[in-house]
């Protein structure tokens, strides 16, 4: 697969925030440099000349935050969404995922963190859950809150997935990723202890597909239908959203080919035509392959 490279040209404060954030993956420092971090798919190196350049799989996904700086006092383009139902209980912690309802493209899961003071701009922008927003509304919106509130995203791409998915059903997959989402969220910032998850199975159901994890972050309230009432969720859904969106821009670009989102009869003429460019092997590179969409191919 291409690897992506993108050069930025850093605030101290941006340099500091994005150091802060994956400070827990800093590896050994090259010549010339301040430092270099290593999360999942990136290799982010900032250096004394004051550029910092991000290399690697999601390269994108890491750099956009920092790619458009965002005033508080500039006037919001977005509508402005009713506020949110509940948010007596700040600080909090939310979590949601994105992704698992696409035959193409990777499941992302993000956890971030609300004050009372990140609050305001949240509902300035409009953010509500991803589903209730356009992706143009989400590309726009969601680098301006990355770049604002703490979060932690992870990307499981598709070859992962149908990895993992032979001895993990969909909801231990989501399971383990949100665990691993507050998990990081713990390591490099102070989580309030009210924290919610957009409920997608039972909590019994949930701590059971976590046996045996390492460390599992317990005392989380489940509830459906919580982006529209919790601002974390509803923050971790955008950014989520924004990040499945950029890893679909680059399967296009690698690909050469243009995918469609969901698992309706689009989806079914895209992986036709993608098994005719790319051949049925290449496929588990896109797609999840235990959906209904593999079996029409055969």
């Amino acid at each position: 697969m291409k690897t992506t490279i993108y050069t930025l040209k850093l605030t101290p404060f941006q340099e500091t925030k994005l150091y802060d954030t994956w400070k827990s993956s800093q590896s050994k420092t090259p010549p010339y440099a301040k430092w270099q971090l290593r999360p999942e798919n990136c290799v982010i190196t900032c250096y004394t000349s004051g550029k910092t350049v991000f290399q690697g799989k999601d390269a994108s996904v890491y750099a956009s935050p920092f790619a458009d700086i965002f005033e508080l006092s500039a006037p919001a383009k977005t509508k402005t969404a009713p506020a949110f139902k509940v948010k007596n209980r700040l600080p909090q912690a939310g979590s949601d995922e994105v992704g698992t309802g696409d035959y193409f493209g990777p499941v992302c899961v993000c956890a971030t963190i609300i004050t009372a003071d990140t609050l305001p701009l949240l509902e300035k922008l409009g953010v509500r859950d991803s589903k209730q927003l356009n992706d143009t509304d989400i590309r726009k919106i969601a680098p301006k809150i990355m770049n604002q509130i703490p979060y932690s995203l992870l990307i499981l791409d598709n070859e992962k997935y149908n990895n993992v998915h032979e001895t993990n059903n969909m909801n231990a997959i989501k399971s383990k990723l949100h665990n691993q989402a507050y998990v990081n969220l713990v390591k490099n910032y102070e989580v309030p202890s009210f924290k919610i998850i957009d409920q997608f199975t039972p909590e019994t159901s949930y701590y059971r597909y976590l046996k045996g994890e390492k460390t599992i972050v317990t005392g989380i309230h489940f509830e459906t239908k919580a982006e529209d009432k919790y601002p974390a969720v509803g923050a971790a859904s955008v950014i989520a959203r924004y990040a499945f969106l950029k890893k679909m821009d680059e399967m296009e670009e690698n690909w050469k080919m243009k995918f469609q989102k969901g698992a309706g009869d689009k989806v079914d003429i895209c992986a036709e035509e993608f098994v005719k460019k790319h051949g049925f092997d290449s496929l588990s590179q896109v797609a999840k392959m235990h959906f209904k969409n593999t079996e029409k191919l055969k």
